[in-house]
């Protein structure tokens, strides 16, 4: 296979990134947009998040694609052929099982991931093309959660934009609502979009996920930090900060957020900024919500979408959802 080239320039720091910086810190309370973990380290560290065993969200998709790869690839083809199209992609590991899916049913499958992160997508398109012959990846470094398009599909081909990993469950209800409309405009009637979300549970599950016994997911948090340090010129002391995980009921969410353990200065010289910190102050850094039964279908529905097909795990922790554009 071809390997297409990737902009390096997409990891350096640009004008979005310092303003999302400066607006999120100088407000109170203080904030960081969760896109800022994923740089090359903030991936790998996600990467064993997903496999530890407090964080059931990738294992319960896993067991559901696992499943209905076959009748998931079929529904969103029909009588044509079928190209794949993933959001977020990161290391697309759990994609690899409807990839090939997909290629034992056409021989052929073109797949565009689209995500941030150069590195994670060079990573991935290697292993994919390694892997499972039939796969031409065409990866895109760009967010997709701004103006977002589409070539035309190949002839004969209808597109299923993958959306999985609970990923939509980052964005305020609006923002996901906004985000969904901007793909449905981006396809056609006939192609699809495959939506993975995480269900509301018992909350000492939930918090476990979010802060494991082998602290990953509090190192992720703080690579926040150390971004910001690499840079920016920021003096952030990663010890001086805790990680926290919290469940907001009132708005079905965990909210993660880092907690200053003492009074403290900070100084972000290449931004100008000055902070100050009161002991227990925290940088909100991420949202996950969880969605109650019907609330994702409801929301596909109301971008443009009809919901087709739903498929949960036994004990309904976690729901996929294929649904056509109308």
């Amino acid at each position: 296979m071809t390997t297409i080239s990737l902009p390096l320039n997409s990891l350096q720091p640009d004008k979005r990134m310092a303003a999302a910086v400066t607006e999120g810190l100088v407000s109170q309370p203080k904030w960081l947009p969760s896109w800022l973990f994923y740089d090359a380290a903030g991936s790998r560290l996600f990467d064993q998040i997903t496999e530890l065993p407090e964080y059931y969200v990738t294992r319960t998709e896993r067991g559901i694609l696992s499943q209905r790869a076959e009748e998931i690839v079929a529904a969103a083809a029909g009588n044509e052929a079928l190209q794949l199209v993933e959001l977020g992609a990161g290391s697309c590991d759990k994609t690899r099982i409807l990839l090939r899916a997909a290629v034992e049913r056409q021989d052929t499958v073109l797949y565009e991931p689209v995500d941030v992160s150069a590195t994670a997508l060079a990573e991935a398109q290697q292993r994919i093309e390694a892997e499972i012959p039939g796969v031409l990846v065409s990866p895109r470094v760009e967010d997709y959660t701004h103006a977002f398009t589409l070539d035309p599909p190949l002839f004969g081909h209808r597109r299923m934009v993958i959306y999985i990993g609970s990923s939509i469950g980052n964005f305020e209800p609006h923002e996901a609502a906004g985000l969904l409309r901007n793909v449905r405009s981006a396809l056609r009637a006939g192609d699809s979009i495959l939506l993975g979300v995480d269900l509301v549970k018992d909350q000492s599950t939930l918090l476990d996920a979010y802060d494991d016994a082998a602290g990953v997911t509090a190192d992720f948090n703080k690579n926040i930090l150390v971004r910001l340090n690499r840079e920016f010129g920021a003096n952030f002391d990663l010890d001086a900060f805790a990680h926290r995980a919290v469940w907001n009921p009132t708005h079905s969410r965990i909210e993660m957020h880092l907690e200053s353990r003492i009074g403290q200065a900070v100084q972000i010289p290449n931004l100008e900024l000055n902070l100050c910190f009161r002991r227990g102050e925290t940088i909100h850094t991420e949202n996950s919500y969880k969605y109650r039964p019907g609330q994702a279908e409801a929301l596909l529905r109301s971008a443009g979408f009809g919901a087709e097909h739903t498929w949960t795990d036994e004990r309904g922790w976690f729901g996929v959802h294929l649904a056509a554009a109308v």
